[in-house]
């Protein structure tokens, strides 16, 4: 992570994940991310931040 690349196939899948996500949400739902009204972003942007951190920790 921090300074180096992964090669972990989980960050990558979570990394995928967030993407589908981003292009769902802002495409079909009306997210605007970087807003501050909208709480669902936020929430899956701490969710996917936590998860990325306790698999490098595993790591």
């Amino acid at each position: 992570m921090p300074g180096r690349s992964s090669d972990s196939p989980v960050l990558f899948l979570i990394g995928l994940a967030v993407a589908a996500v981003a292009v769902v949400g802002t495409t079909f739902l009306g997210w605007e991310f970087g807003e501050s009204s909208g709480s669902v972003p936020v929430v899956i942007g701490v969710a996917c931040a936590v998860a990325g951190v306790a698999v490098w920790l595993r790591h």
